[in-house]
């Protein structure tokens, strides 16, 4: 496995990285969300390997990732030019959120263009972009100037990497694959994907960073839940990365705990739930060690602001996952809008930890 330790890559190793793309090879790459496994997305084969590397279904679509020219050169970003190959019937609000968003963690859904490959899409008519922020990622892809699929770099349904560390320890036996290392990851949760593919309304596929009421505030366009769609209509959404009931999963059973009720939580398990590990939010008090002799617990403090929370959660997570305890326990997500995405992360990882992790084909 080719790397580099140091965050900040040399313009010598991106033009390796996109040479190997070009040559139909992986490379794993940052973005402010999580780290991707990126391949040209023109080539057929290129894509195979991404499923075969991740253990990914077929049918489960990917992402395709743009960047602009240099910033330098333009006045103003022509992203309907730069989509005019992909998408076809491109709406005046998608291009207002590419406007106001991009580059950014927000991931738009479009009717594709004839030419977009189906190994991308899962075999539907729609195609998901989105334009990532990361210096890293924008540098290499305006250097290899085309689109990169990327999904989150680990195997199918675990816990997404936010280093590139995280990254080598998912694909250790992959000597081939390059690792551009860009540092831990600052938004540390997938990208908000929005359904545009109908021209006349905007669905929520998943929860981000980027909000609704932020979508509404900047640009006045109204984003819908998917279930206020359905009712209205007799379409079938389409199929996004990360809409799987088990996701983003360690291997060690995670649980939500309520408000107020961790140790009541604890007190559910069986005594061969002997060391459990507690997350806690930085504004609630310390749980102590009474009236629990037959469990060992230990807390980790996370913090109350949820986009904190959003970019500490994998990186916890994982570092939990490796050091041995019997139970994960984390708070359910304070209500509202900017923990929607966090919830949405925590629900999938909880279905799918521990001895649920098989139903990740099934569900």
């Amino acid at each position: 496995m080719s790397t580099d330790s140091t965050p900040l890559q040399s313009s010598a190793v991106i033009n390796e990285a996109v040479q190997s793309l070009r040559d139909g090879g992986l490379v794993a790459f940052p973005t402010e969300t999580v780290y991707g496994l990126g391949a040209d997305a023109k080539n057929p084969e290129a894509i195979k390997k991404i499923f075969a590397a991740k253990g990914r279904p077929s049918n489960h679509p990917l992402i395709v990732h743009l960047a602009a020219p240099d910033k330098y050169d333009v006045a103003k970003i022509d992203w309907a030019a730069l989509l005019s190959s992909w998408v076809r019937d491109l709406s005046a609000d998608a291009l207002l959120l590419a406007n106001t968003f991009w580059p950014g963690p927000l991931t738009l859904v479009f009717k594709k263009d004839k030419s977009v490959l189906n190994e991308l899409t899962g075999g539907q008519d729609t195609v998901a972009i989105r334009a990532p922020a990361h210096p890293i990622a924008q540098e290499l892809l305006r250097k290899f100037k085309g689109g990169v699929v990327a999904p989150s770099a680990n195997r199918f349904g675990k816990v997404s990497p936010t280093s590139a560390a995280d990254v080598r320890n998912e694909f250790e036996g992959m000597l081939d694959l390059m690792v551009l290392d860009g540092g831990d990851c600052e938004v540390g949760i997938e990208s908000t994907i929005i359904d545009m593919s109908s021209g006349d309304k905007a669905i929520l596929l998943r929860p981000g960073a980027i909000t609704p009421s932020e979508i509404l505030a900047k640009t006045g366009i109204k984003v819908i839940q998917p279930g206020e769609a359905l009712k209205k209509d007799e379409e079938v959404l389409p199929r996004v990365s990360g809409s799987l009931l088990a996701h983003y999963a360690p291997t060690t059973p995670l649980r939500l705990y309520a408000p107020g009720r961790v140790l009541d939580a604890l007190s559910e398990f069986p005594d061969i739930k002997s060391r459990v590990a507690v997350a806690v939010l930085d504004s609630e008090s310390s749980l102590g060690h009474d009236g629990h002799p037959s469990v060992h617990f230990e807390e980790v403090i996370m913090p109350s602001d949820g986009a904190a929370f959003a970019s500490r959660l994998y990186r916890s997570l994982r570092d939990l996952d490796q050091q041995g305890w019997d139970l994960i326990l984390f708070p359910e997500p304070p209500a509202g809008e900017e923990w929607d995405g966090v919830r949405d992360r925590l629900q999938r990882a909880c279905f799918g930890s521990g001895t649920s992790s098989s139903s990740h084909d099934s569900n």
